[in-house]
């Protein structure tokens, strides 16, 4: 078995994130929302690359592609991911070798050919290998848009930090075995999240690069609990959120709730009250994140506090959702969050009469 620490598919974290939806001008205000610019159309194909920091965005818009038959199945989504790898060719070969499965995304000329495998639900994972400023798959296969900025800040998120799956119950296993057999991940985190009806558990996988990181969550009980209403309206397993990364929490939200972003219900204001005793000396300014209401969890190590910050929207795109987060130190998910965030969620379900209390 190769070792934990080794990173055989050369994985340099995440390349870009495809999404599409089934009915035009559906996801262009969503990005709009969260500060990503349109800088690139696809020189063939009805595509466009969506950027903010080092964010790369691919909307696609192509009839008869396969991102418009996940869209038709699954409503507006994420229909596929790509990671940044050393070398494509070997690590596609690699793939394959080790039973992944082949997607082939048909081509124009004079365009590159990005090999890909079938991932969550169908949706393929792309290996990339091009991908600096002037070589990059985008300067080969795209126009960039005359006059709009390359790299623009939007409202400061600055990396793709991690992304979940919803997977059906008794599938997390399968998921975790084909991240660990094929990319060589590790389980990082095991919650098992217990609200007052239903159940989550989550089993955080992290690449050998430490930049690549997914969550997979399944239900842990019967009855309509949230990973099996997502399965029920997504149609299937599939991403079910996205987290951007930000180095000023605060003043992204500030940002985002300027340009329309509709953000989670806010936690009660016990939940604030009780950050002291929970994190205490974490100097955090509580009125401003309760204001706000932006999440904090961490833990002291050594004297030193390591502290993160997340926020999450509101169901955007069908039962898809986006998180937006700082880490101050902490490498973790806010598990000190979930089981409040998980009991929100649940008293929501109850309040729209999805989930019954007898």
């Amino acid at each position: 078995m190769t070792d934990l620490f080794d990173n055989p598919m050369g994985l340099m974290g995440f390349e870009f994130i495809e999404f599409a939806a089934p009915t035009p001008n559906t996801l262009e205000p969503i990005f709009a929302m969260m500060g990503f610019t349109k800088v690139a159309t696809h020189r063939s194909k009805d595509v466009d690359l969506y950027r903010q920091g080092d964010i790369n965005l691919i909307l696609n818009k192509e009839p008869k592609s396969l991102a418009s038959y996940f869209a038709a199945e699954h409503g507006p989504s994420a229909c596929g991911m790509a990671f940044r790898v050393k070398n494509a060719h070997k690590a596609y070969a690699r793939a394959l070798e080790l039973g992944a499965q082949p997607i082939d995304i048909p081509t124009g000329p004079m365009e590159l050919r990005l090999p890909a495998i079938k991932g969550i639900g169908g949706a393929p994972i792309y290996l990339i290998d091009r991908f600096g400023d002037g070589s990059s798959i985008y300067d080969i296969d795209f126009e960039f848009i005359e006059g709009v900025d390359r790299h623009p800040q939007g409202a400061g998120l600055k990396l793709i930090d991690h992304l979940t799956h919803n997977v059906y119950r008794g599938r997390m296993a399968y998921w975790a075995d084909f991240y660990e057999k094929l990319f060589n991940f590790r389980e990082i985190r095991y919650f098992d999240i217990k609200g007052e009806y239903t159940g989550l558990t989550s089993k955080a996988m992290t690449a050998p690069d430490g930049m690549i990181r997914i969550p997979l969550n399944e239900e842990s009980s019967k009855g309509a609990g949230q990973i099996e209403e997502f399965l029920m309206q997504f149609n299937g397993e599939g991403i079910q959120h996205v987290a951007f990364l930000t180095d000023d929490l605060l003043k992204t939200w500030d940002a985002l709730k300027e340009l329309g972003m509709r953000f989670m219900t806010a936690p009660p204001a016990t939940y604030y009250e009780m950050l002291e005793s929970r994190l205490p000396g974490h100097g955090e300014p509580v009125a401003e994140l309760q204001s706000r209401g932006i999440l904090l969890d961490g833990a002291a190590e050594n004297g030193e506090q390591r502290l993160l910050l997340q926020i999450f929207s509101e169901t955007l795109m069908g039962p898809v959702f986006f998180e937006f987060i700082q880490r101050k130190g902490d490498s973790g998910f806010g598990e000190g969050n979930f089981k409040a965030l998980f009991e929100s969620i649940e008293r929501d379900q109850i309040r729209r009469g999805v989930l019954a209390t007898e």
